[in-house]
């Protein structure tokens, strides 16, 4: 799997919203500043690239769907995060985390739970 910028992220948040979709319903899905409709096609040509999402062809329209789930996606960030940043150890990840956001005890124990899942 590859790595995705931060604008295809936006645009796989709200795919996996979506389910499916075309691009007149991504746009729909931006919170903030909606990008033009020529960039969210750019992003989604990126994505389809990198085998993160596919198409549909109904006539004329694409109909978007996502390749990988949320969850795989996410699994993979935070293998990437764990390896690139914390040298694999779950447990130096746990220590930054409880650290730096003031997590208590019970918060832990519950992330211990969530993790052995």
């Amino acid at each position: 799997m590859k790595q995705l910028t931060k604008a295809e992220e936006e645009v796989m948040h709200i795919l996996w919203e979506l389910g499916e979709g075309i691009i007149k319903d991504i746009l729909k899905g931006f919170k903030d500043k909606t990008p033009a409709y020529n960039t969210v096609a750019t992003v989604l040509k990126v994505l389809k690239k990198k085998e993160i999402v596919d198409y549909k062809a109904i006539g004329t329209t694409y109909v978007y769907f996502a390749l990988v789930s949320k969850e795989e996606y996410s699994s993979y960030q935070m293998k990437h995060l764990m390896t690139n940043y914390f040298g694999g150890s779950f447990t130096r990840l746990a220590a930054f985390f409880a650290k730096d956001n003031d997590m208590t005890l019970d918060d832990l124990e519950l992330m211990l739970k969530e993790s052995k899942k």
